[in-house]
């Protein structure tokens, strides 16, 4: 379970939310959203441990995620607006790279059907500089099929695919939620995932009290 308490977030001398308090259990989405400039990216950097918040706690499985980085780090599976990937390297390649950075070395067979399940097998085997800036988004987000992290936090995950792909990124998300895993995102789209668990937050409402 992840939960945030009172948490504030400032940039220079401005307040972008304050006393912000939610809980994330398993099993559940939670949606965040808010204007452009509200905090949106500022709110996941700091659940994931980049960035400080002025005030406030998050912690996971009741302790405060400083007190317990490493077992954090297990459960997060963390992805932003960059795709961090090497365009000199191959799709395979690159997550095989991922896979061994977290600790969770994944096999070959186990790369190639992440990239089966986000559609682009067909491309797995070339230099990631050739492919489009979809192509490259899906790259990224086979990560999340990889590792078994329970925790997976998206940064505009939609942006750059087609719809195809939106449609199988939902999939995955609906899978995975099915088996108990949570996922916080933010999005300027609508998330279509058919879940009682599904919540949304608007970082606007927050702002309104700092």
């Amino acid at each position: 379970m992840l939960q945030i308490r009172d948490l504030e977030c400032r940039r220079g001398d401005a307040c972008l939310f304050s006393g912000m308090n939610f809980e994330l259990q398993d099993g559940q989405l939670l949606h965040v959203k808010g204007s452009n400039g509200s905090g949106k990216t500022s709110l996941l950097r700091i659940i994931c441990g980049l960035f400080l918040p002025a005030a406030g706690t998050v912690s996971w499985q009741g302790l405060d995620i400083r007190e317990n980085r490493d077992e954090f780090n297990r459960a997060l599976c963390y992805i932003g607006h960059l795709n961090g990937l090497k365009d000199d390297l191959t799709a395979v390649e690159n997550l095989s790279i991922h896979a061994r950075l977290t600790g969770t070395p994944a096999t070959r067979d186990q790369i190639e059907s992440a990239l089966e399940r986000v559609g682009l097998m067909h491309r797995a085997y070339l230099a990631t500089k050739v492919l489009s800036q979809g192509q490259k988004r899906r790259v990224a987000l086979a990560r999340l099929l990889l590792g078994g992290a329970r925790l997976w936090v998206l940064d505009e995950p939609f942006t750059a695919l087609d719809v195809k792909a939106v449609s199988q990124l939902q999939g995955v998300m609906r899978d995975h939620l099915a088996k108990g895993g949570s996922v916080l995102l933010t999005t300027h789209q609508d998330v279509e995932i058919s879940s009682s668990s599904h919540r949304d937050i608007n970082l606007d409402t927050w702002a309104k009290s700092a």
